[in-house]
C-alpha cells in the first residue's frame, strides 16, 4: 500500500484487523500474506507461525488452494477449526489485467451459534412476511364465481360463456348493466378464472370517492404531497393491483381530468405518484363498469373518446332481469339460502302463485331489489312463524299487479276494467284464505250465493 493516501490506508488496516471478523489473505501460491489477530486466534497460532506460511500448513483444512486452482467463490460455506465452527466466504483476488494474483477467505460468523440466530431471525420474517400477504390476499381477493352466478337463459348462458373464455386473456374488459344486475360478480368471476387469480383483486368504486382524492388512492403519493400526507407516502390501488386485476366499477362517473391520467396508465402501463417524480410501472388487468351509456357521455363531451375506445376492447353487456323472467325460479332457489342464514330463519320455499306473482314483475332494481323483496317476505313469514312465502308476503307486488291490470286495460270500456279488477281481487283472497270460500266471502263483503255466481262467472272455482 505504498504511496496510498494514510487514510485510505488507516480505513484498510481497520477493517483487516476488525475483532468481529477473522481475515486471511494469500498470494497465487497459497503463502499467507495477510492474518489479522482474530484469524489467528482462532487457528491457535502465533503470527510468526501464519506470515508467509504455506495455508495447508496454517490450517490442514482450508479450501483457499481450491479457489486458487478454480477461481471458485464460496458465499457462506461451514468450515470447523480447531474447535470453532464458522461461517466463511472465500474468493479469489485478480489485478487490474485479470491475472489471479491471490485468494481471501474471511469469516462471516465467528460461531455457529450466531448464524442459527440470524437463520431464526429471517425465518420470523418469512413468516410476518407471510402473514400479511395472506392479510393483503384477504382483503383484495375475488369474493365471487362463475358458480355463483345464477342463470339459465339463453342470454346468460351466452354472457357466462363469453366470460369465461375472456377469462383467460389480459384483455380489458367493459362490462355495462342497469344497476343491480350483477356486474361486480362478473368482475370477480373472471379475475378468479383468470392466469392472474392469485395476484390482488383491487376494487375501485370511482363514483363513491371525492375528485380530490380520487388520484392519490388510484396512484398514490410520496412523503410531504400534501398537508396530511403519510410518512413514507402511501401505495395507490394500481400498485397494489400489480399483477393482478384493478376493478374501476362506475367509471361512468369519473372526473374528466382523472379520464386522462387513466388513459396514460392504460396506454403507458406506467404512472407517477402525487408528489412524484419516478414513474411507476405495473402489470395490471383493467376490468370496468358502468351503468351509464358511455357513447352517450362521450357525445355530450363528459367522458374521453380515446379512454372509451380503450375500455371497449370486450363489452359484457348484462341483461336486466326483466328480459330474463325465465330465471327468477333459478335467482329465488339461490337467494333463499343465503338469506335464511343471514337472517337466522327457516324459511323453506316459495310457493308457485308466488313466483308467477314475482315473474310477473318488472323489476327496475334487477337481482338487487328480487334480493331485498325476498328478504322483507322472510321477514314477514318468520313472524308468523311460516316456512313458505305465498303471495301475501309480497304485499307490494300485489299492488303493483293490480295497477298493471288497469294500465293493460287502457282503451277498454270502464265495464271491462271493473271486471278484470274484481277478477284479480277475489282470485288473491282465494290464496290468502287457502281457497276458503265462506272466510274469502267475509273478507270481501259478499254473500256466499254471491260469491259462487262469480267464482263461476270468473272461471275460479
Amino acid at each position: 500500500m505504498e504511496g496510498w493516501p494514510s487514510d485510505f490506508v488507516q480505513i484498510v488496516a481497520a477493517l483487516v484487523q476488525n475483532p468481529y471478523m477473522g481475515i486471511v489473505i494469500v498470494d497465487k501460491n497459497g503463502y499467507v500474506t495477510v492474518a489479522n489477530d482474530t484469524y489467528i486466534h482462532i487457528v491457535g497460532k502465533t503470527r510468526d507461525e501464519v506470515i508467509g506460511k504455506y495455508i495447508m500448513d496454517v490450517t490442514s483444512n482450508s479450501q483457499l488452494p481450491k479457489i486458487l486452482e478454480t477461481g471458485e467463490v464460496h458465499i457462506a460455506d461451514y468450515w470447523p477449526c480447531n474447535g470453532h465452527d464458522l461461517i466463511v466466504t472465500r474468493f479469489p483476488i485478480y489485478n487490474k489485467e485479470g491475472d489471479l494474483i491471490g485468494a481471501v477467505g474471511k469469516s462471516l460468523f465467528l460461531d455457529l451459534g450466531d448464524a442459527k440466530a440470524l437463520a431464526k431471525k429471517v425465518a420470523d420474517l418469512e413468516e410476518e412476511l407471510a402473514f400479511y400477504r395472506d392479510a393483503i390476499k384477504s382483503v383484495f381477493s375475488p369474493k365471487y364465481c362463475f358458480d355463483v352466478i345464477v342463470g339459465k337463459s339463453s342470454k346468460m348462458a351466452r354472457l357466462k360463456s363469453m366470460a369465461e373464455q375472456v377469462a383467460q386473456t389480459g384483455s380489458t374488459v367493459l362490462i355495462t348493466g342497469e344497476s343491480g344486475t350483477g356486474k361486480e360478480l362478473f368482475a370477480h368471476s373472471i379475475h378468479r378464472s383468470s392466469p392472474r387469480a392469485h395476484y390482488p383483486f383491487v376494487r375501485v368504486n370511482c363514483a363513491a370517492l371525492p375528485e380530490h382524492l380520487l388520484e392519490s388512492e388510484l396512484f398514490g403519493y410520496e412523503e410531504g404531497a400534501f398537508t396530511g400526507a403519510r410518512k413514507g407516502g402511501k401505495p395507490g390501488k394500481f400498485e397494489l393491483a400489480n399483477k393482478g386485476t384493478i376493478f374501476l366499477d362506475e367509471i361512468g362517473d369519473m372526473p374528466l381530468p382523472m379520464q386522462a391520467k387513466l388513459l396514460t396508465v392504460l396506454q403507458e402501463r406506467e404512472f407517477e405518484r402525487v408528489g412524484g417524480t419516478k414513474p411507476v410501472r405495473v402489470d395490471v388487468r383493467i376490468i370496468a363498469a358502468t351503468n351509464c351509456n358511455l357513447e352517450n357521455l362521450v357525445e355530450q363531451g363528459k367522458f374521453r373518446a380515446d379512454l372509451y375506445y380503450r375500455l371497449n376492447v370486450v363489452v359484457l353487456d348484462i341483461p336486466p332481469l326483466r328480459e330474463r323472467l325465465e330465471d327468477i325460479p333459478l335467482l329465488v332457489q339461490a337467494i333463499l339460502p343465503r338469506l335464511n342464514q343471514r337472517l337466522n330463519t327457516n324459511v323453506t320455499n316459495v310457493s308457485s302463485e308466488a313466483i308467477q306473482l314475482l315473474r310477473k314483475y318488472h323489476w327496475p332494481g334487477n337481482v338487487r331489489e328480487l334480493e331485498n323483496l325476498l328478504e322483507r317476505a322472510i321477514n314477514l313469514a318468520d313472524l308468523n312463524n311460516e316456512k313458505q312465502l305465498t303471495a301475501k308476503h309480497f304485499p307490494s307486488l300485489q299492488k303493483q299487479n293490480i295497477e298493471n291490470i288497469l294500465i293493460d286495460k287502457k282503451g277498454e270500456t270502464l265495464a271491462d276494467a271493473v271486471e278484470q279488477l274484481e277478477k284479480e281481487m277475489i282470485r288473491q283472497v282465494l290464496k290468502q284464505t287457502n281457497y276458503n270460500k265462506a272466510q274469502t266471502a267475509k273478507l270481501l263483503g259478499l254473500h256466499g250465493s254471491v260469491l259462487y255466481r262469480k267464482l263461476k262467472k270468473y272461471n275460479l272455482g
